[in-house]
C-alpha cells in the first residue's frame, strides 16, 4: 500500500508526539537549510528528538520521506486561470517560484510520476483547463510545458549554487572569463557567435524565462489551431 493510502499509527501519550506532517516538516527545513543531504531518517529523527524507529511507523523508507516533501511543496503550486494558456503560465511561474524557495525541489522534480494528493489536485486543475485542446493534446502539452520549466529552473538553481561556491557573480564571471572571449571571437572563426554576444539583449533570468515560455505558449497555441 502506497504511503498516501496507508493509515498513520495511532497517537500514543509519550513526550514528543509524532505524526507524517511533523516528518514532513522536519525533512524541509533541513533540506531548505543545507539541501537533500542533510536529510536522513536519523537527522530527521533527531530534529523531532525522537528515536529513528519511531519514524518506521509512519514510513517505510527515505524515499518515501522524498516522495512526501515533493507532494508538500506541490501544496505550494497552484495554477490558476480563466484559460489553458493562462493556467500553464501559472503551473510554470508557480512551479519555478516554489522551487527558488526550496532548492532542493529542482533535484527531485521530473523523476516519477507524483501521485501525493497535492501533485494531483494540482493536475487537475491543469487536466481541466486543458480539456479544450482536445484530450489528445493534453498529455503532450503537459509534458513539453514541464520539460521547459525542469529544465530552466535547474539551470537557474545550479548557477545559483555556483556562484554561492565560487563567490563568483555574473559580473565577477563575465570579468574573469570576458577577455577569453573576445580573444576567441576575434579569430573570427564564431561570426554567429560574435554577433550575438555583440548585439543581442542580455537578458536577466526572469525576463529569460518569461520569453522562452512565451515562445513555447505560442508554439502550442498555433499547433492546437490548426
Amino acid at each position: 500500500m502506497l504511503v498516501w493510502e496507508r493509515p498513520e499509527p495511532r497517537n500514543r501519550p509519550v513526550p514528543a508526539p509524532l505524526s507524517r506532517d511533523r516528518i514532513v516538516r522536519a525533512a524541509i527545513r533541513l533540506a531548505d537549510a543545507d539541501g537533500l543531504d542533510a536529510v536522513s531518517l536519523r537527522k530527521v529523527a533527531t530534529a523531532l528528538d525522537v528515536r529513528p524507529m519511531r519514524l518506521y511507523g509512519y514510513i517505510d523508507s527515505k524515499e518515501e520521506l522524498l516522495d512526501l516533501m515533493v507532494d508538500a511543496a506541490y501544496a505550494e503550486i497552484l495554477p490558476v486561470g480563466d484559460d489553458w494558456r493562462e493556467v500553464l503560465r501559472s503551473l510554470a511561474e508557480s512551479v519555478r517560484h516554489t522551487a527558488h524557495e526550496h532548492e532542493w525541489l529542482a533535484d527531485l522534480l521530473g523523476g516519477r510520476p507524483q501521485l501525493g494528493p497535492h501533485a494531483l489536485a494540482s493536475g487537475e486543475r491543469v487536466m481541466a483547463a486543458l480539456g479544450e485542446l482536445g484530450v489528445d493534446a493534453v498529455m503532450p502539452v503537459t509534458a513539453a510545458v514541464n520539460a521547459y520549466v525542469i529544465g530552466a529552473v535547474r539551470r537557474e538553481i545550479a548557477e545559483r549554487r555556483a556562484e554561492r561556491t565560487t563567490g563568483m557573480d555574473e559580473k565577477r564571471w563575465q570579468a574573469s572569463l570576458g577577455p577569453y572571449l573576445r580573444r576567441t571571437i576575434a579569430t573570427g572563426r564564431f561570426p554567429a557567435l560574435a554577433t550575438v554576444v555583440r548585439d543581442a539583449a542580455h537578458l536577466d533570468a526572469d525576463d529569460t524565462f518569461r520569453i522562452g515560455l512565451d515562445f513555447l505558449l505560442d508554439g502550442i497555441g498555433a499547433r492546437v489551431s490548426k
